[in-house]
């Protein structure tokens, strides 16, 4: 739901990458040795909730080993979901003004997909497990978790950036896909949701003490967030349903958070939940409102994310087959106008208008701001 932040943070960063904006405003400098030369720098921050990014020698830093996942989940929402949902976790334990982010650098991309793999003579690191030799979907073992994905959040030491805690995401299957045969048919081993919380916080417990043997970790707190993936059919990605923190240089989870999520699609298809029906009403009342205005349009679809039974965004997506800049420009004032008097007044909201030439509109709103910012694409 932060798609105007994403917007705002590439706009800033082109910015500083060309004529050093804010670059270094954090105060972190140059690392020398007898060797080498490290630059450090820092994005900068576009709002007080999102992290400062590191740069290395005028290059984003990227993750060792971002995106791994096993092949059979084909949800794409599902990676998008987790690490955002994962900052989200993070800055329950590494305030935003105290820490800055920095890609995973500890995991390596070969330790990953061996933990990944199913556990076996090989690969004795594996955290899923063994496989039994059975092929009936309630007989065989499971592949339990999904992905991983570690983010680190660094302090400053001085012109330096030290590693000052790590988060490491784990997300678990509801619905392990499988083949018999390789090419053949798919079939579905279901997982109840309290064996896949069981499994994952062993599993946390594994990577935690892990992770502390390896070099730099140290006795950084640790937060590892457990996350249900979204089935293959699910046309929202999944949610984070609990996060332990190890502290003090601790080998196991010291304690565990629940996390109340859920994710819904609007407008209802069949026997499908809504989340809260006001607020289902109200996205229902600015559909049909916005196409009773403009009629040529493909279709106008919500996902709405909830947190402890309230509605914290709504991602509406309009299609559209508009060609004139006229239109477009009178469509988006007309939006605005409309989400004002029927959608939600306090969550954040975010109205994409796209056809197929691509993205023609963006309409947005944060959370408890009372007005919409609008842009077209293409106008001058």
């Amino acid at each position: 739901m932060k798609r105007i932040s994403a917007i705002l943070a590439l706009a800033v960063s082109v910015v500083l990458l060309t004529a050093c904006g804010r670059l270094g405003s954090s105060g972190v400098g140059t690392t020398s040795s007898t060797k080498t030369k490290t630059s450090i720098q820092t994005t900068g921050q576009t709002s007080d909730d999102e992290y400062q990014g590191v740069i290395q020698n005028g290059r984003y830093k990227t993750s060792k080993a971002r995106g791994l996942t096993k092949d059979q989940n084909t949800n794409g929402a599902n990676l998008k979901s987790f690490e955002n949902g994962l900052q989200t976790i993070s800055q329950k334990q590494f305030a935003t003004d105290d820490y800055i982010f920095q890609e995973g650098q500890y995991l390596k991309k070969a330790t990953a997909q061996n933990w990944l793999d199913r556990k076996s003579k090989s690969n004795a690191s594996g955290l899923n497990p063994e496989d039994n030799g059975q092929t009936d979907a309630d007989k065989r073992n499971p592949d339990y978790l999904q992905a991983i994905e570690e983010q680190d959040y660094m302090t400053q030491d001085g012109n330096n950036l030290k590693l000052g805690g790590m988060t490491i995401g784990l997300a678990m299957n509801q619905v392990d896909y499988y083949q018999k045969e390789e090419y053949g048919a798919t079939y579905e081993t279901k997982i109840s949701h309290d064996k896949m919380v069981s499994e994952g916080k062993s599993m946390a417990n594994k990577v935690v003490s892990r992770m502390r043997k390896t070099e730099g970790v140290g006795n950084v707190p640790i937060v590892i967030a457990l996350y249900e993936q979204a089935t293959n059919d699910s046309l929202v990605g999944g949610t984070f349903f609990a996060y332990g923190i190890s502290k003090d240089g601790g080998k196991t989870i010291n304690e565990w958070h629940d996390v109340n999520e859920a994710n819904y699609v609007l407008p209802v298809v069949g026997s499908a939940k809504s989340g809260n029906s006001s607020d289902a009403d109200s996205f229902t009342n600015f559909k049909n409102n916005v196409q009773s205005f403009f009629p040529n349009l493909s279709g106008v679809t919500a996902q709405t994310h909830y947190k402890d039974g309230n509605l914290s965004g709504m991602n509406i997506t309009i299609n559209t087959q508009f060609y004139s800049e006229t239109e477009i420009k009178s469509f988006t004032q007309y939006l605005v106008t409309a989400a004002n008097k029927y959608l939600p007044s306090e969550a954040a909201i975010e109205i994409t208008v796209q056809s197929t030439d691509g993205t023609q509109a963006f309409v947005a709103r944060k959370a408890g701001e009372k007005s919409f910012y609008s842009h077209v694409f293409g106008s001058y």
